[in-house]
Order: C-alpha cells, then structure tokens, then sequence
C-alpha cells in the first residue's frame, strides 16, 4: 500500500498543478498552453491528460488569450492512443470521446471523428449510481460539447440534485464540485436545491483540491453559477 502511495504521489501532483494552471487561466485570462502546464517529455503527461480530460483545453474553449503550441496535439494524442476506453466503462469512453471532440474543435490539426459512445446508461442507473458517473464526466460540462448526453441526462436533474446534496453531506467536495458543474449547465435546476450558494460552499470546503476549484470555477465562468 505504500508503495502504491509513494507511485501515485507523482500523478497526482502532476494533475494537480495541470489543474491549477486551467483555473488560473479561467480566472484571470492570462497566457495558457497545455504544453506548458504539462510537459509533453514527462511520461506522466499522457495519464493526467487522460485524467482531467477535456478540461486540459478548457481556456481554449472560454476564449482566453491562448499561445497554442503545436505541441499540444501531440500530448492529447499520446494521451488518447496510450489510455484508450476501458470496455464496458461509460465513463471511460464518454471521457476519451470528450477530449477527441474537445481537440477537434480546439485544436489546429486534423482528427478523426470519434464514435458516440451509449446513452443508455444514462436512463438505467439508479439515482446515486448515476450521480456519481457523472460527476466524473464533468470536463463534458461545457457549451457545445457532449451535446446529446447533455439531452440525455435534463430528465434527471432532479436525481443528480439529489446526488449534489449526498455528496455535500458527505463532504465528498469533488463528487459534489462535478455534479454541480453538470447542474450549472442543465435546465430546471430546482430552485430549492440553492446551487448558487451550494456551489459556493463546495468551492470554499473543498478548497484545498485543485480539481474542485477548477469545477466550481468552471461553473461560474461557462455558466455563471456559484456567484
């Protein structure tokens, strides 16, 4: 256990740190470039890319001054091809599909469409099952990408609001950070949820988790939530 510790330390500070620099970008529109907050000789670059998803372009797709490196298709793609969808993981291929259509919108070079992973999951899953897969696709939660899941998953607002509030009481900040993000984004959010100062409470709890603040931080930005 240890050991598996010790190994992970790196990736996740890695990640974090990728984490940081999109929040920074979104916050205060400075320079961003993948290639710089991740870079493309590291050998954990390729799992952290794979991790955090689509959201490692995220600057991009919030139109902030951007110095696009033509080194960051080649980290998206190393990432895509050496951690392609795990079978039978939704999650798994709806995160790889995310970030193949993210870099085909973003990024200056020519990609392959990528098939559209199932839905179905989306109306099968009871409620905490689901809210828990999707608040690990929350990289999916901006404009214009993941359009059909997006469909797919506003008849079950009420189930996700329902997780939002699980995750909160059990301070589980980044399930809460993720499905919030996704709420931000859905219509017919219940008023009685309070997802503005939900999300704000979540942000301040869960502060010490880039990756929280970068979803709460998301949320404000793309879809003027969490104020």
């Amino acid at each position: 256990m240890a050991e598996q510790a010790q190994e992970a330390a790196p990736l996740n500070t890695a990640i974090a740190e990728a984490a940081h620099g999109v929040t920074l970008a979104l916050r205060e529109g400075g320079p961003y470039a993948l290639s710089r907050v991740l870079r493309p000789e590291d050998p954990l670059t390729p799992a952290a890319v794979r991790i955090l998803g689509a959201d490692v372009l995220l600057p991009y797709a919030a139109g902030r001054p951007e110095q696009r490196d033509p080194a960051d298709e080649t980290v998206v793609r190393r990432s895509l091809t050496a951690y392609p969808p795990s079978a039978g993981s939704a999650v798994s291929a709806w995160s790889h599909h995310g970030l193949t259509e993210a870099a085909r919108q973003l990024l200056p070079a020519a990609w392959p469409a990528s098939g559209e992973p199932d839905k179905g999951w989306t109306e099968a899953e009871p409620w905490p099952r689901l809210a828990h897969q999707v608040s690990q696709l929350a990289a999916l939660a901006v404009p214009g990408l993941a359009v059909d899941l997006e469909e797919r998953l506003a008849p079950r607002v009420v189930d996700l609001s329902r997780g939002f509030v699980r995750a909160v009481r059990r301070r589980d900040w980044l399930q809460a950070a993720g499905l919030g993000r996704w709420l931000a984004r859905l219509p017919d959010v219940p008023d009685t949820l309070g997802l503005d100062a939900g999300l704000a409470f979540v942000g301040n709890w869960g502060a010490a988790d880039p990756r929280v603040v970068l979803h709460v931080v998301a949320a404000d930005r793309l879809f003027g939530r969490g104020r």
